[in-house]
Formats: structure tokens, C-alpha cells, sequence
């Protein structure tokens, strides 16, 4: 029997145990004790719903208990404010706070007055800085900075600057007026500890997540936080009577975060790609590994908003799936018109063997004829001055998708892609009535990476305990005298299914 929850899942603002499933997390907090104890100003950066404020609450908990005056303040909506009008609220601030007064309405007056104060151990947090008025933002750096090269000398011991996009960076770019600054990193939660906040419902209630749910939600968020508790939340709210929450449970939620929800992060994160798009489509749809360099301006940009960051061998990768997928999907030239076109070549029952298993000899050859007939043409975008905006990877990717969920649509099917943060175009998993098929798809560069691509789509299957896979190869006209045909080979126990898709470069690109 499912027992009543005391606490839930939070999906907005910092935590409150006894309200909501928390981790503590306390080996977190002796580098911050230590930071300010040594007298430091530093910056926590991390994306949003990360633990950020959950985090510095307790630190501030912790500090106060050691003798020291905390107090913070929240710069979101200061994109505007005047020196004047900012240091007022500082002023209240520090008056209801700290029982302090401040006259000054200049920076340079507002120093002086903070160096008087002796004898307080003061740690001031400031959240969301990045939300200060650029105008006043530099000086407001610089007086920091004079603080903190006298610090030994009045009671400001350390001054924290919090924010969402990459605070070291932003600092930099401001004439390095802050170049004293450490950076505290809040990272995602471990595996472990995804499962941990997990097992804190089933203990309370008795309502269980089926493990692979658990590792379906930490692979899908790379353990983020707020998208964790989000997973979370709309399971147990959605399907609040069943004993046992099931991958079907899962997929449902999954669907819903990348085709209805309305949500902040989500559409920020797209935003933020869209601004580097030739960038991003190059990491979704080709193989070429890109070096990770934080000076270039788009890697920066990326990082700093969450979407990249630098993989274990120094190159490029997303930063959480579920972003991934949802730029995919926002980058995915929906209204192209095709599924008349492609439903000429679908013959629903040819397409099937015993048991509604799919038979892609058949498909793929229906594939082909619809691929002769039209090409790829009408799976590009332009932009508003008519140059091609997209590579042609994506062209040849959209292309078999869409003629794929043509498939799945007639015979309420589902398709996804698998959870990786890698860079490349991920595999799509296909569901249909409950029986689960991996394609790869891959663009053919030369013979080495062909081959390796058949052993990477084995292993994972094999991951999912799937005993087949299907690898399909888009191959351009001038490689036909190497003369690759169609195979099935097994490989570690898996049985491969290779394609070969031919493409005209000239025709269609």
C-alpha cells in the first residue's frame, strides 16, 4: 500500500528539508568554509536549477554558527538600475540586515564608508549578478576588487558572486578588474546520489521506481538537479497509485518534457543555440571531434549557458541529453511536407514479419524508392536571403526519420533517441508494442570509422539487452566503386543489420 507522502519533489527555488527530498550534501561545504575563513571573494557559477542557492543557504547556516554576519541579496531584475538607485538598496540591505547606515550614493564614497566598519566578520552573497545594469556592472567589479585588497583592514572578509551564466568569464571580460576570484563549482548529482533522492520517496511511501527508471532519469538529466526533481515530480503526481513506476511511466514524462512542456531552462538552452546554430548543427550531425577551447567565443557562449562542456578526452560534447534532444527537435524542419509523399512507398503490411516485428530488408528498400524519387532537397532550410542554413548530414537524417515516424504513426508507434551527452547525431531507439530496435545512423568518411561505427551500435544494443541492431549508412555516389552492398554480421552475440544509402553529392548538394 502506498503510504501518504511528507515531503516532494522540488522543481522551483531553494530546497527546505523538511519540506521537500533533500540531499545534504555536506562534503560541499568545508571549500567554502575554507574560502571565506581565508578571507576569499569568490563566485559560484553553475545553469540553473543546480542546487546554487540550496547550497550557499547552507553554507550561510554554517558560517553563522562560526561567528560570521551573512546576509545576500538578488541582482535578477537590475538590468536597468542607476548607481544611485543600486546603492540605496545596498544601503537598505545593509540597514535591515546589519543594522549598518550608508549615506553614500557613488561607489567611490560607498568604499570609503564600507572601510570604516572594523571589528564584524561580514560575508555578503550576491545572486544572480550577472542581472546588474552593464553600465554600473564594471564599477561596481572594481570597488569590489579595492575591498578586497584591504580586507585585512575593515569587515567585509569575503563578498560571493553567484550567478547562471560562467562568473569567471564574465568577470574577465570587465577589464579584470576581479582577477583575485576563485570559482566554486556546484556540481550535478553523482549517479549515486540521483538514486539516493530517489530511494527518499520509495523509503516515505513505498512507492518504488522500477532501477531502470533510475537510470533512465540520471542518464537523461546527466544528473542535473532541478531536471532530476523534475523527472520525479510529474512521476509520482502523475501516477500517484502505482506501486511500481515503469519505463512505460518514463517515456511518458520524457515525451511530455520535449513536446509539451512549457519549460524556462528548456527554452533558454534553445535560445542559446540558436544563436550559434551553424555551431550546434555541426556538433548534432557530424562525427568530427572539435577541440575543447573555452577562449573560442562559441565554446565559451555554450558552456557558459549549460548546453557543452569538455568531455574526458578534450573534445566537445553535450552537456545534458535531455537539452540535446530538445535543440535536436527545435532545429527538426517539421513542416516539409513529406509524409504524403513518403506514405506512397509504406506498405504497412509488407513491412512486417510475424509478430509485428519490423522487417527492415523492406522498409529500408521502400526508403530507397521514395530516396530516388525525391532526394534530400526538401529536407534543407534556407535562410531569408536563400543560402542553405543546414549541412547536409542533417538533410540525410531527417530524411529516414520521417519516413520512419510516417511507419510509426500509422501503427501507434514511438521513437527516441538514446540518452548520450557525446557529440554526434545519437542513435534512435524504436518502440513498437513494447519490442525495442536500435538504428545508427552514419555518414561514410572512409573505412575505419564504418567499421567502428558496427561495433558501437552492437555494444549498445547489447547495453539495452537487445539482441539486434540496425546500422544504416548514407554513402555518397563517388564511394559506389568501393562497391558496399547490404550485410548481417554478428558481432559479440548481436546480430547487425548493415544498410547502404546511396546519395547523388552534385543532385542534392
Amino acid at each position: 500500500m502506498i503510504k501518504k507522502a511528507k515531503r516532494y519533489f522540488n522543481t522551483s527555488g531553494h530546497n527546505i528539508p523538511a519540506k521537500h527530498y533533500t540531499l545534504k550534501r555536506e562534503y560541499l561545504i568545508p571549500k567554502g568554509l575554507q574560502l571565506v575563513t581565508d578571507d576569499r571573494y569568490f563566485t559560484i557559477w553553475a545553469p540553473r536549477q543546480t542546487g546554487k542557492t540550496t547550497y550557499f543557504i547552507s553554507l550561510a547556516q554554517k558560517l553563522e554558527s562560526m561567528g560570521f554576519e551573512v546576509f545576500h541579496i538578488n541582482l535578477e531584475n537590475f538590468k536597468s538600475v542607476t548607481e544611485k538607485d543600486f546603492l540605496e538598496f545596498l544601503a537598505g540591505e545593509f540597514e535591515d540586515h546589519l543594522d549598518i547606515r550608508f549615506n553614500s550614493r557613488i561607489f567611490a564614497l560607498f568604499y570609503k564608508e564600507l572601510k570604516r566598519i572594523k571589528d564584524r566578520k561580514i560575508v555578503l552573497i550576491i545572486d544572480e549578478i550577472e542581472g546588474l545594469n552593464e553600465e554600473i556592472f564594471g564599477q561596481f567589479l572594481h570597488t569590489i576588487r579595492n575591498l578586497y585588497s584591504f580586507r585585512q583592514e575593515h569587515s567585509l572578509k569575503s563578498v560571493i558572486l553567484v550567478g547562471v551564466a560562467n562568473i569567471v568569464g564574465v568577470v574577465q571580460d570587465h577589464a579584470s578588474p576581479f582577477n583575485i576570484a576563485d570559482n566554486l563549482e556546484i556540481p550535478y548529482f553523482t549517479d549515486e546520489e540521483t538514486f539516493e533522492l530517489l530511494h527518499m520517496h520509495e523509503e516515505e511511501t513505498g512507492q518504488q521506481f522500477d532501477r531502470k527508471v533510475k537510470e533512465k532519469i540520471a542518464a537523461i538529466t546527466a544528473n542535473q538537479p532541478g531536471l532530476v526533481n523534475g523527472f520525479a515530480y510529474q512521476l509520482v503526481s502523475r501516477y500517484p497509485r502505482e506501486e511500481v513506476l515503469n519505463y512505460d511511466h518514463y517515456l511518458e514524462i520524457e515525451d511530455w518534457y520535449l513536446t509539451e512542456a512549457i519549460d524556462k531552462n528548456i527554452s533558454n538552452i534553445i535560445n542559446k543555440a540558436k544563436q550559434h546554430r551553424s555551431f550546434v548543427e555541426m556538433l548534432l550531425f557530424t562525427e568530427d571531434k572539435l577541440k575543447y577551447k573555452i577562449n573560442d567565443e562559441q565554446v565559451k557562449f555554450l558552456h557558459s549557458h549549460g548546453l557543452i562542456r569538455k568531455g574526458e578526452e578534450g573534445f566537445v560534447e553535450f552537456w545534458v541529453p535531455l537539452y540535446k534532444k530538445a535543440v535536436y527537435d527545435a532545429f527538426y524542419p517539421f513542416r516539409n511536407g513529406e509524409s504524403k509523399e513518403q506514405m506512397r512507398e509504406i506498405n504497412l503490411g509488407g513491412f512486417f514479419m510475424e509478430k509485428e516485428r519490423l522487417d527492415f530488408d523492406k522498409l529500408v528498400e521502400g526508403y530507397r524508392t521514395y530516396v530516388k524519387r525525391r532526394g534530400f532537397r526538401c529536407f534543407r532550410e534556407k535562410d531569408k536571403k536563400g543560402r542553405w542554413r543546414d549541412i547536409k548530414e542533417a538533410a540525410l537524417v531527417y530524411s529516414f526519420e520521417t519516413f520512419m515516424q510516417t511507419l510509426l504513426l500509422a501503427v501507434e508507434g514511438k521513437s527516441y533517441q538514446e540518452p548520450n551527452t557525446g557529440q554526434g547525431r545519437s542513435d534512435l531507439i524504436v518502440n513498437i508494442e513494447g519490442k525495442e530496435t536500435v538504428i545508427e545512423f552514419k555518414i561514410y568518411r572512409d573505412q575505419a570509422r564504418f567499421e567502428k561505427g558496427k561495433k558501437q551500435v552492437a555494444y549498445y544494443a547489447k547495453s539495452l539487452c537487445l539482441n539486434e541492431c540496425v546500422y544504416l549508412v548514407f554513402v555518397s555516389n563517388i564511394y559506389r566503386e568501393l562497391g558496399m552492398k547490404d550485410e548481417v554480421l554478428s558481432i559479440d552475440g548481436v546480430t547487425v543489420r548493415c544498410y547502404v544509402i546511396f546519395y547523388d553529392e552534385t543532385k542534392d548538394f
